[in-house]
């Protein structure tokens, strides 16, 4: 069975350092690239066109797709096909519908982690990394926020507040739940 980790979390929470962390504990995790149809960051996506993401649609192979900063990101079938036979994907999500999605709608055991941590420490990781759009990144974390609150049911595998931890410690329990996880699939 295929196994893969949703990390979710505000903008800033440290998703791109945990999965750092996680990929200097093993190079079987890699950060999912999910397909971007916009402009701005590039890195860490696999730049698309609106023709491209409309014929993925149209072949129901969008498992999850959402609109921020302007853009479209989309989590795909070929995209997480891909992604699975080279190791184990790490997305990084911030809506719980897209965390349900992915989990109920792609075949794999997904392993879900809360990364939290408190907005000022959004603010500042925001600024120091040099995010010109610190303001609409702070309205994200906001939009986090409210979209746990409307989700007090909602189950993580783990939760870590990444303000009082190095990025290794989560990295290492990640690590350490994917191992039970498949120890116990394979007993």
């Amino acid at each position: 069975m295929k196994h893969g980790v949703v990390l979710y979390g505000p903008p800033a929470v440290g998703k791109d350092t945990v999965t750092r962390a996680l990929a200097q504990l093993s190079s079987q995790y890699r950060q999912f690239e999910r397909l971007k149809v916009g402009s701005g960051k590039s890195h860490g996506y696999r730049m698309g066109t609106a023709e491209q993401l409309l014929a993925l649609e149209a072949a129901g192979d969008v498992v999850y797709a959402n609109r921020r900063y302007g853009n479209t990101y989309a989590i795909d079938r070929p995209g997480l096909a891909s992604a699975f036979a080279n190791g184990v994907p790490v997305l990084h999500l911030g809506q719980i519908d897209g965390v349900c999605a992915v989990v109920g709608g792609y075949p794999a055991v997904w392993s879900t982690v809360l990364l939290w941590c408190p907005k000022e420490m959004t603010a500042n990781r925001s600024e120091a990394r040099g995010d010109r759009d610190t303001a609409a990144r702070l309205a994200a974390w906001e939009a986090t926020w409210q979209d746990l609150e409307a989700h007090p049911d909602m189950v993580w595998d783990l939760t870590v507040d990444t303000s009082a931890v190095s990025p290794q410690e989560p990295a290492r329990l990640i690590d350490q739940l994917l191992v039970q996880r498949v120890g116990a699939a394979s007993a």
